[in-house]
C-alpha cells in the first residue's frame, strides 16, 4: 500500500483495512457442512421414531421431546442455510454480501425454541390434569437412543462453539437434548419402579424450563446483534481508549462497532490527526492491532486534521 500524505489543503481521508481472518463464515460453512448434513439426517430420523413411539406408548414426555428435537432439526437447517448464504459475494445491492443472515438464523432459532416450549408446557399441564397410563419400557428405550444421537451430534459442533453464535446455539441445543433425553430415561425408570405416571408430564415441564433458560440467552444475544449492538466479549470503552491514545491522534469520534455476522465484527471511526494521514502502512498496523486485541477484522478509519473551517458534523457522540 502507498502512503498518502495529507496537509491542511486536503479533504478528510478515508481508509479501509481488513484481512482474510475476518471471513469466518466461509470457513464455518465449509468445515461444518458435513456435520450439519449428518446431524439433520440423524435427528430427523429420530424425531419420527420418537414421535411414533411416544404416541404408541402414550408418553407426553416422549412426544414433547420429539417436538423439541424437531425444532432443533429446523434450527440445524436454518443455521446451515445461513452459513451457505454467508459465503455469497457482495453485490451492488447487498454490499456486505449476505453475512447477516447468520444473525437472522440465530434469531429464528430462538423463536422456534420458544414456540416449542409453549407447546410442551400446554401439553404437560393437560396431562397433569388428566393423567394417563404410560409404557415405561418404550419411554426408556427410545429416550436412551436419543441420548446417543444428541450427544453424537453435539460432539460434531464442539470445536466451533466458541467462535460462532449459530454453532454455539447448535451445540447447546444438542447437548441440552442429550441431557433432557437422559432425564426422560430416568423418569421412565422411576415410573417403572413406583407407578407414578405424573412423573411423565413433570419431566416435560422440566424439559420446557431447561429449554427456556438456554433459549433466553440465545434470543437476547441474537436480538442484540440484529440491533447492531457491540458483540459480547468486546468492551467498547477499551476500544475507545486504544484509538484515542494512538500516537498522533488528538481525539477520536464517531466510533461504531457492530457484528456483520455471528463471526465477523466491523468498526468505523474518525481519527483527528493534526499532522495529517500517517500512511497506509500505519493504518494497516492499527487494523491488525484491532484484530489481535479485540477480534475486529473489518476496519474503516477516516482521518481528519481538525481544520476549524471544516468541523465534522458527526463529532457529538449522540449524532449518528
Amino acid at each position: 500500500m502507498n502512503a498518502v500524505p495529507m496537509n491542511e489543503h486536503h479533504q478528510p481521508h478515508h481508509h479501509h483495512a481488513h484481512d482474510d481472518l475476518g471471513r469466518g463464515h466461509a470457513h464455518v460453512a465449509g468445515k461444518f457442512g458435513a456435520a450439519f448434513a449428518v446431524g439433520i439426517a440423524l435427528n430427523l430420523a429420530f424425531v419420527i421414531v420418537e414421535a411414533a413411539y411416544g404416541i404408541a406408548g402414550n408418553s407426553v414426555a416422549l412426544i414433547s421431546d420429539a417436538g423439541h428435537n424437531f425444532s432443533d432439526v429446523l434450527s440445524l437447517i436454518v443455521a446451515w442455510g445461513a452459513g451457505v448464504l454467508s459465503r455469497r459475494l457482495p453485490s451492488r445491492r447487498y454490499t456486505y454480501g449476505l453475512r447477516s443472515t447468520s444473525i437472522l438464523a440465530a434469531l429464528i432459532n430462538a423463536v422456534l425454541l420458544l414456540v416449542a416450549v409453549g407447546g410442551i408446557t400446554v401439553e404437560a399441564i393437560q396431562r397433569l390434569i388428566s393423567p394417563a397410563p404410560v409404557s415405561e419400557m418404550t419411554v426408556i428405550a427410545v429416550a436412551g437412543i436419543g441420548v446417543v444421537i444428541n450427544a453424537a451430534t453435539a460432539l460434531m459442533f464442539i470445536a466451533g462453539r466458541k467462535g460462532d453464535l449459530n454453532l454455539r446455539a447448535t451445540y447447546l441445543h444438542m447437548a441440552a437434548d442429550a441431557a433432557v433425553s437422559l432425564g426422560v430415561v430416568a423418569a421412565g425408570v422411576a415410573m417403572l419402579e413406583t407407578g407414578w405416571t405424573w412423573l411423565d408430564p413433570v419431566v416435560s415441564l422440566i424439559i420446557a424450563a431447561i429449554i427456556f433458560i438456554g433459549t433466553w440467552r440465545l434470543l437476547r444475544d441474537s436480538v442484540n446483534l440484529a440491533l447492531n449492538a457491540v458483540p459480547e466479549g468486546i468492551e467498547p470503552d477499551h476500544v475507545h481508549l486504544y484509538l484515542n491514545d494512538l500516537p498522533g491522534v488528538e481525539k477520536m469520534h464517531d466510533l461504531h462497532v457492530w457484528a456483520m455476522s455471528t463471526t465477523e465484527t466491523a468498526l468505523t471511526c474518525h481519527l483527528v490527526m493534526p499532522a495529517g494521514h500517517p500512511g497506509d502502512l500505519r493504518i494497516a498496523e492499527i487494523a491488525k492491532e484491532l484484530h489481535d486485541r479485540f477480534g475486529i477484522a473489518h476496519v474503516t478509519i477516516q482521518v481528519e486534521t481538525g481544520d476549524p473551517a471544516a468541523v465534522c458534523v458527526l463529532v457529538p457522540d449522540h449524532v449518528v
